[in-house]
């Protein structure tokens, strides 16, 4: 139970008999081998009914909703298969101790610096010169010691990245030119996939995080708001430069995408329907591929990683064991 399946025609998702269908607006039919499913994209305009939501949470399955701009809208959650009051306690506690909230965002942000400085690593062997991007990330890698409260740590974290994104115009095709982050909405190609890719890794997370204990809305660097699972926020940024970024760098520059994969008539630059079926065909492959774990001495998927970090976070809060974030190593 690991699949990940993606809806991106318009029509109608519903619960037949033991088993989910979807109807696309032409009548054809299209039957979801549940048994095997973790979690459903809706990224096109689907319909359901609480019949169909019932039966989701009968059989653990998540539902991530997409919104028109490529951006995650929410989820439907089915009913937690773990639930620990001595663990949401804990990390309640933890939050709410300021020096054990920081020395866990501390850990978060470590992780996400060393994932990004291993993918410049990658291109400053291969023809790149990128010696200014790499001591800057090993500077704010450094700097992460010294800060004193979370607020601090979030400006660490945003000169690391900064300096990441400065190599992604040399990274990729001239015609992907990035010229620094923008969203809401993005306005360029290289922007629309960093936000569609990063809104993925994202609701990977939350499924991930939905096979602990852990409650998602308790977060250490990013402050819990109302209306967001922050702790996936956290656990995100860990796996973006392994997930999306990766993705993203080797589609554009095998050509697998191109321009004509976006439009911008919509007061901004989103993805096609063909680009956006391709973009995540590409991550649900990577998803699937792995790696061998030199803890668990056996090869894991990188949708398992996910899940390991939310339980090694877990084994942290209940047993205070180190929680060491994880730094790609192959």
């Amino acid at each position: 139970m690991n699949d990940n399946f993606h809806v991106f025609s318009d029509g109608r998702i519903e619960r037949t008999d033991d088993t989910i269908r979807l109807v696309r607006e032409d009548g054809e039919k299209q039957y979801l081998p549940i048994e095997r499913a973790e979690a459903i994209y809706l990224h096109g305009q689907v319909d359901y009914n609480t019949r169909l939501v019932s039966f989701l949470n009968e059989q653990g399955i998540a539902m991530h909703v997409f919104g028109w701009n490529d951006y995650y809208a929410g989820s439907i959650m089915p009913k937690r298969g773990q639930t620990s009051g001595q663990t949401v306690v804990a990390q309640v506690r933890a939050y709410d101790d300021p020096d054990h909230r920081l020395t866990i965002a501390k850990r978060f942000v470590d992780g996400s610096i060393h994932n990004m400085r291993a993918n410049v690593s990658y291109y400053h062997n291969r023809d790149h010169d990128f010696t200014t991007a790499l001591d800057t990330l090993d500077d704010r890698q450094a700097a992460i010691d010294d800060a004193t409260d979370v607020n601090e740590l979030m400006g660490v974290e945003a000169g690391a990245r900064r300096a990441y994104y400065a190599t992604f115009d040399d990274i990729l095709p001239d015609d992907f030119a990035f010229r620094g982050r923008t969203y809401n909405p993005p306005d360029n190609e290289t922007n629309s996939l960093i936000s569609y890719a990063n809104s993925l890794v994202y609701a990977n997370t939350v499924s991930a995080i939905r096979a602990t204990a852990l409650d998602p809305t308790v977060s250490y660097l990013h402050e819990p708001g109302e209306r967001r699972y922050s702790l996936s926020l956290d656990i995100a940024d860990i796996f973006k430069p392994i997930l999306a970024d990766r993705v993203i760098f080797r589609l554009l520059n095998r050509r697998q995408l191109s321009t004509d994969d976006f439009e911008s008539d919509l007061n901004g630059c989103l993805l096609t329907d063909d680009g956006r079926e391709t973009f995540t065909r590409a991550l649900e492959e990577t998803l699937d591929q792995t790696v061998h774990h030199p803890t668990l001495d056996r090869n894991v998927s990188y949708q398992y990683l996910l899940r390991l970090e939310a339980y090694k976070l877990k084994k942290h809060l209940l047993t205070g064991e180190e929680y060491v974030p994880l730094r790609r190593w192959w």
